[in-house]
Formats: C-alpha cells, sequence, structure tokens
C-alpha cells in the first residue's frame, strides 16, 4: 500500500492560494531536495479540479530546463477528483476519478508506492477528515498576507496531527511534516 503526501507552500496566517507570493523567498536546494524526495517516492499524482486546471498549462508546456521536476510532473499518471470536469486531455498522463469517493482513493492508493498532492485544498481536507492523509508537508513561509483562501479556514473540522519532522531552510521558510496523531 503507498502513502499520500501532501506538499503545501502556505503563509504563517495559512494561506496557500495562489503561491506567486513564494518568490518573494527563493527557492532553495535543499527545498528542491525536500519535494524531490516527495516525489521519488511517489508514482501517481492527485489533485483537485482547480488545481489540476491551473497545474496542466503550466507545467504541459514546460521543459526540463525551465524545472528539473518537469519529468515528474508531466510523465507521472496524474488522477483528478472532480465531478464536474469531464475530460482532462489537456495534461498527459491525466484522467478525471470522478467526484470524491474515499474508497475509490484507498483503491488508488492501494495500487501506489506513493501519491503526491499538492495545492488541491478543498480535497486535501477530505483526505485528512478520512484519515487517508500519511504525511502533510508544509512549507511555510515567514510572511503574514492577511487575505487569500487558507488551508485551514474557520470552521474546518478538528483534525489532531503529530510533528514527524522539521528543517529550516536559510531563506527563512520552514519545512513541517506532520503525520496523524497516534500513527
Amino acid at each position: 500500500m503507498g502513502k499520500i503526501f501532501v506538499h503545501e507552500f502556505v503563509s504563517l496566517d495559512g494561506v496557500f492560494e495562489n503561491p506567486s507570493w513564494t518568490a518573494d523567498y527563493g527557492f532553495t536546494d535543499e527545498m528542491g531536495e525536500a519535494i524531490g524526495a516527495l516525489t521519488a517516492a511517489s508514482s501517481a499524482i492527485l489533485l483537485g479540479r482547480k488545481t489540476y486546471e491551473m497545474f496542466a498549462p503550466a507545467w504541459s508546456t514546460r521543459t526540463v530546463d525551465d524545472d528539473p521536476g518537469v519529468p515528474f510532473f508531466n510523465d507521472t499518471p496524474k488522477h483528478v477528483v472532480s465531478s464536474t470536469l469531464r475530460s482532462a486531455d489537456e495534461w498527459q498522463n491525466s484522467s478525471v476519478l470522478g467526484g470524491y469517493d474515499p474508497q475509490a482513493i484507498r483503491r488508488l492508493k492501494d495500487e501506489s508506492t506513493g501519491i503526491y498532492i499538492s495545492g488541491s485544498g478543498t480535497l486535501v481536507r477530505a483526505l485528512l477528515a478520512d484519515g487517508l492523509v500519511d504525511e502533510l508537508h508544509l512549507l511555510m513561509y515567514p510572511v503574514v498576507l492577511g487575505a487569500g483562501a487558507e488551508l485551514f479556514p474557520a470552521g474546518a473540522q478538528r483534525t489532531p496531527l503529530q510533528l514527524a519532522g522539521h528543517e529550516a531552510f536559510d531563506n527563512g521558510v520552514l519545512h513541517l511534516t506532520y503525520t496523524p496523531a497516534g500513527s
């Protein structure tokens, strides 16, 4: 059975929406290594519809000269959780899984060595509520944005987690790894 690895860029106040604000801090080699370890452990990508619609045009046109992550993002099978999207043809190796169904995701997890998720806040919250996330990797930036969609907005379900690892990068970003409490 594979694991589900969630990776998010978040501000100190929990904003994860449109992480273009992260550019002010640069992207260190160590950050690349941390994310590379997650992608190397994954044989599938799982995305919500909104994240898919943002990622598809951005990643499908990039080359390895633009970003060393291109082979993973373009060549790896991608599964989109959506009850409204009918086709995922614009990005190679993509398919629509259908609306959120924890059983379908458990089956996908059983068939994979690991599943990588980035963004996809609604999906991530549902997966956490259903106990399907094995590792939550937050790259927390030293900035308070004051506005934007939060990964865990007011009213989010209480979800106990335990700190499984942490590292600080030279640019002030913290990599915090959480697992379900008691795991």
